[in-house]
């Protein structure tokens, strides 16, 4: 298993993707998992480890990104509000996503193999710059 400390990843998680590189701190919906664990996502698009481009179809198969869980915490409050002028009508409810802080701690691109077996596995895989 090779990892990197390069390049970038593309993954799905909540419903929504993320553009990621080792290092980042971002926030997803909810997963589960106490603050300072490791999570291991394994919903890649595509990885890039600084010289080849492995892209899914839809996932790439093998790929995967470490992350460590920094915290579990509330988002900001969304404020939904209605109003009817001169018909005594309004109405406002508030909602707090619960959210997951993550923090990148290694992208883990696919094995390397030849292009005809990364293809039969879900994804292709370019070399470049």
């Amino acid at each position: 298993m090779t990892t990197t400390r390069t390049g970038y990843a593309i993954i799905a998680t909540g419903g929504k993707q993320y553009w990621v590189t080792p290092g980042a701190v971002f926030s997803v919906e909810k997963l589960e998992g106490e603050a300072g664990s490791e999570l291991t996502l394994t919903d890649v698009l595509a990885v890039h480890d600084g010289k080849r481009l492995a892209l899914g179809r839809p996932q790439v198969a093998g790929a995967k990104v470490v992350c460590q869980i920094v915290k579990q915490g509330r988002d900001r409050k969304v404020v939904s509000f209605k109003y009817k002028r001169r018909e005594g009508f309004h109405w406002k409810k508030g909602h707090r996503q619960s959210i997951t802080t993550l923090k990148v701690l290694d992208l883990v691109p696919p094995p390397v193999s030849s292009p005809k077996a990364m293809s039969a596995g879900g994804g292709m895989v370019a070399d470049g710059q």
